[in-house]
């Protein structure tokens, strides 16, 4: 059993990612100082911070009986600056614990039942919004008097729609999911399904938003009583504390200065806290974080791909992985090839392979939390994985160009698909709007899209597939890339679409002369553009060979198997076999060939001793120690 699913280690491992970040761990120490503090006032020896004595007025820091000296009043710094955090602490806590509350349950309403009745609170919310909320904070402060219960109560209302916003956002993404549609099915009431199934989904952006929002709300609040509108003397009070002593702050300086130090540390450790929050509680966050490939490659002794001259890409142990709730999932493992000119490169494998991570740690664009570990990645002699950022985005979209599997997720709803190709040429062009208009018409013309002066208006929805396929190709090619990487472009289309894109991406390698990288689960798509193939499993490249042979002689097992699963045309009585079993979870891989457990050829060495890639010829590479005996087998 993983000690991660159990117990405390959850906890612990949140624990860990919380404190591993410097500044949040700082932020942390400050904040919890500060709190304590104030929490302890009532317990610690201070005097009592409303007490005056004008005997005793100005006394400087240091003197007897008082720590920090004494303000106009004779009163206890020290004592004033600790009661004034606890009672700014707890005016903010409970201002923003207002507006969480009523901004989640108003943003709940208007997402789930839209309608007038959301109409009716957005447009409420609306009205609040077009007043700066200081002049509206100000205004309520006015209309009720000032009083530190009213400048929270001022504060928490110019916030709720804040959060009213951003909950009602998150919901009308969540109320069109598949599980809120399963709950009602089921016959969840409304309440039901607001407070059980969409509550807890949203929670984490709530917590978030409280924990980025309570320094503000502390400021707002010590804005309010700067200007005599919030605590009322003989309250101590930061914000009051800051206002009362400006008049002296050429003079006895202390008594401005310390109180506006208390609310600068008060803030950013509430601020750095918050962002460490935001990290552990993003989902898209959690784990280690992004970050920039490692400087130092893996030494690897894995043959490198028959060696081209000259090479556009070359590829020395890449690795990528993902580091999630303490656990790590090794998605590219040692990974090394090379590529030439204008060649044409397919990589196969099940879901979860790697194929996809391997296309997206070529670009520097593994989302969080993966990272690369190591490895090199060689463009024409140009190291990716130590180039700055800037350099990379240079090269992305101009001689590393990408195809993705959806064109629709990655064209922009909102904007012609003229206007999306005139920004991508212009991106990496120095030349006028026009120029780049009549230069997309000639792209979308050359993906054999018709009428493409007319078409360069429309919207990626008034688009068939097969023609937004079309138009993100023409966006690769708009800059004459070097080389090409699709992922698993095909995959969505139907079989007519899909012939017709693969003839496209045939014909326009070949007048462009890109390399390029074609990503698929299917061999036989693969068979028809490529001239090489790397087979992928649970990360790792486990053969490589021209295709030709790769289709007759497959020196490896899960290559034997990918091709029993494929038809063949004019073979209607060929026995597709399924290959047993599923691949192995990426955070618990086998300690010998990870295709073991599934394999009919495996030996008792196969499943404890590591298995390197070797050469097998002069052509291919594989990841079998029985791979003479499958090739004689063939043969």
């Amino acid at each position: 059993m993983r000690t991660t699913a159990i117990g405390r280690q959850p906890s612990l491992a949140a624990w860990r990612r919380l404190s591993g970040n410097h500044l949040t761990l700082f932020g942390l120490v400050l904040l919890a100082l500060l709190v304590l503090l104030a929490l302890a006032a009532p317990a610690l020896p201070l005097a009592d911070p409303a007490a005056t004595d004008l005997t005793q007025r100005m006394l400087p820091a240091g003197s007897r009986g008082y720590l920090l000296g004494t303000d106009q009043l004779g009163r206890d710094l020290l004592s004033r600056l600790v009661w004034g955090t606890r009672t700014s602490l707890a005016v903010g806590f409970f201002a923003v614990l207002i507006a969480a509350l009523l901004g989640t349950f108003v943003g709940l309403l208007a997402g789930y039942f839209r309608g007038w009745f959301d109409t009716i609170l957005m447009r409420s919310i609306d009205v609040l919004l077009a007043f700066p909320y200081l002049l509206l904070a100000l205004a309520i402060v006015a209309a009720l008097g000032p009083g530190l219960r009213n400048a929270m109560i001022a504060i928490a209302v110019v916030n709720i729609p804040f959060f009213a916003r951003t909950v009602r956002g998150t919901v009308l993404g969540l109320a069109e999911r598949e599980f809120i549609a399963a709950a009602r099915l089921s016959g969840a009431r409304d309440g039901a399904i607001l407070f059980h199934e969409l509550l807890p989904n949203i929670l984490p952006v709530v917590v978030i938003m409280m924990s980025t929002s309570l320094g503000w709300m502390i400021l707002e609040t010590a804005g309010l009583s700067f200007l005599g509108l919030g605590a009322q003397p003989p309250t101590a009070d930061l914000g009051s504390m800051l206002g009362t002593g400006r008049e002296f702050l050429t003079t006895v300086p202390r008594i401005a200065v310390l109180p506006g130090v208390v609310i600068l540390a008060l803030v950013v450790g509430i601020n750095l806290v918050g962002d460490g929050l935001r990290d552990l509680l993003d989902p898209r966050l959690r784990g280690e974080g992004a970050a920039r490939p490692s400087l130092q490659a893996i030494d690897s002794d894995t043959p490198v791909s028959p060696p081209r001259t000259p090479e556009l890409l070359r590829v020395e142990g890449l690795s990528t992985h993902f580091l999630q709730a303490g656990d790590t999932y090794s998605a590219v493992q040692d990974l090394t090839f090379a590529l030439g000119p204008g060649e044409r490169l397919g990589v196969v494998g099940e879901s979860g392979s790697g194929k996809t991570v391997k296309a997206l740690s070529l670009l520097g664009l593994v989302p969080p939390p993966g990272r690369i570990v190591g490895g090199r990645i060689l463009f024409s002699g140009e190291d990716l994985a130590r180039v700055p950022e800037r350099r990379r985005r240079e090269l992305r979209g101009d001689r590393i160009a990408y195809i993705p599997q959806d064109p629709m997720a990655a064209l922009n709803p909102v904007l012609t698909v003229g206007a999306q190709l005139v920004e991508t040429v212009r991106a990496h062009r120095d030349i006028d709007r026009d120029a780049a208009r009549k230069l997309a018409v000639e792209l979308l013309g050359r993906v054999r899209i018709p009428q493409a002066s007319e078409r360069i208006e429309a919207y990626p929805h008034e688009l068939s597939g097969g023609m937004r396929q079309r138009v993100v190709i023409a966006m690769a090619l708009a800059n004459d890339p070097n080389l090409l990487i699709a992922d698993e472009a095909t995959t969505a289309l139907d079989a007519t679409v899909q012939a017709q894109i693969l003839r496209l991406l045939d014909t326009l390698c070949t007048e462009y002369g890109a390399a390029l990288i074609f990503i698929s689960h299917d061999l036989g798509v693969v068979a028809q553009l490529c001239d090489r193939a790397l087979v992928m499993y649970a990360g790792r490249l486990v053969e490589e060979a021209p295709m030709e042979m790769l289709l007759s002689r497959p020196a490896h097992p899960y290559t034997r198997a990918l091709l029993a699963c494929v038809p063949e045309l004019g073979r209607p009585d060929k026995d597709l076999i399924p290959i047993r079993g599923h691949p192995p979870s990426l955070d618990a891989l086998p300690s010998g060939c990870h295709f073991a457990p599934r394999c009919t050829f495996a030996r008792t060495e196969c499943r404890h001793q590591p298995i390197a890639l070797r050469a097998l010829g002069e052509l291919s590479r594989v990841r079998c120690i029985r791979a003479e005996e499958l090739d004689r087998w063939n043969s």
